[in-house]
């Protein structure tokens, strides 16, 4: 039996048809540049790729082109939940919910905190409830693991009344892939969640580090927005909150110019001048570009501060978990990374940090130091998971 995992964006829809118990794939893909020319379904099956052109590129025809090809592999029938990823669930959700007329109004409540992501997966909601009238669909929110932080991590130092008022709060991001290499982790080190203290660290063109205790969120990077906290591709991460005026003024921007300045054009790709990707950074910087160094030394530079700053909120730290892409295939940014927390008695064994990339996991610190492992994030089968325990399966 399998569950449909949609992760629907403005102009994308990521697509897996994949079995919750073990984890097998029958499909992946992505239907891209909805809304425009040239929109297309691209799906991998069991290694066959398959292209198939979507005319207006509507979330509706990337939907039956979906349908098409599961009757086609004679798979429809076999398909018992779709698992929906959604980006903010407010204080609303804690955890997984069956999405139902009343979740779908609260989901759209939130598009205020989320403006660019809730809209699209209400939408791409609607078109799956439309496509597959039969199941049961479940939202699985990036917020909801960090529903446990405590007061004091998640409230700005800010007026009350915003809070009370307007939500204005830390939520947290990345919360499936956190929660899903907690997991991992501890399966390989043999040891139960509940006992652990473990600092994940997702990085990819959106990073984040969180503090899990015993399974549970108790702090993270991220805040009422995913622009808060580390470097990312594209995203400045922290910056002085009176920048704003300031740049607005300096430079004749609106705030919503600056925003999206802080959003798109900033992080490595804006310290650099050359990319967002980490990897063509890394290739310049061995070339001399002194901005493509200079992204790479402040990545790892608050990368580093980030981690040292959830051991704070965690007391003991017993792992550091990579993973992302840059996570898990950046051996150059885990060295790096270790070399700058001695005071965690980080230390890095050359040998075993680069055997761990494309896919493959394990331990990277060095003998008596502390545990540092890359692990491989799987959110679809987290959702799956998520999903089928939603549903008591």
């Amino acid at each position: 039996m399998w569950t449909l995992i949609l992760n629907c964006g403005s102009s994308s829809v990521k697509v897996a048809l994949l079995s919750p118990g073990d984890g097998r794939v029958a499909l992946s893909g992505l239907a891209e540049r909805l809304g425009s020319e040239g929109a297309a379904l691209r799906l991998d099956v069991q290694g066959e790729r398959r292209v198939l052109a979507l005319g207006t590129g509507s979330y509706a025809e990337a939907f039956a082109a979906l349908l098409g090809e599961l009757d086609a592999l004679g798979l429809r029938a076999d398909v018992r939940a779709v698992g929906h990823r959604v980006v903010h669930g407010g204080e609303a959700f804690s955890a997984p919910a069956l999405i139902t007329p009343e979740v779908l109004d609260a989901i759209r409540a939130c598009s205020a905190l989320a403006p660019l992501h809730n809209p699209a997966n209400v939408a791409g909601i609607e078109a799956a409830r439309a496509a597959f009238p039969g199941l049961p669909q479940v939202a699985v929110f990036d917020t909801a693991f960090h529903q446990t932080m405590p007061e004091v991590a998640y409230r700005y130092a800010v007026p009350d009344a915003w809070y009370r008022q307007h939500a204005v709060r830390r939520y947290g991001f990345h919360g499936t892939s956190h929660a899903y290499v907690a997991q991992e982790a501890a399966a390989m080190l043999e040891r139960p969640l509940a006992e652990l203290n473990v600092v994940t660290a997702h990085l990819g063109n959106g990073c984040s580090v969180c503090a899990v205790q015993g399974g549970r969120s108790v702090d993270t990077s991220m805040g009422l927005t995913p622009l808060e906290g580390l470097v990312m591709g594209t995203r400045s991460g922290d910056v002085d909150p009176g920048l704003h005026d300031f740049i607005a003024r300096q430079a004749g921007l609106s705030l919503d110019q600056v925003t999206a300045a802080l959003n798109r054009e900033s992080g490595l790709a804006g310290l650099s001048g050359v990319s967002n990707d980490l990897r063509e950074l890394e290739a310049a910087a061995g070339r001399g570009h002194a901005g493509a160094r200079l992204a790479l030394d402040v990545f790892v530079y608050r990368l580093a501060k980030g981690v040292a700053s959830m051991a704070a909120a965690l007391g003991r730290v017993d792992a550091l978990v990579f993973t992302g892409g840059i996570g898990e295939n950046s051996v150059p940014v885990r060295a790096a990374t270790l070399a700058r927390l001695g005071v965690l008695n980080a230390g890095v064994d050359d040998a075993a940090n680069a055997r761990a990339v494309r896919g493959t996991p394990g331990v990277i610190s060095a003998p008596g130091r502390l545990l540092a492992l890359v692990v491989n994030t799987n959110e679809e089968l987290m959702i799956a998971r998520e999903t089928a325990r939603t549903l008591g399966a």
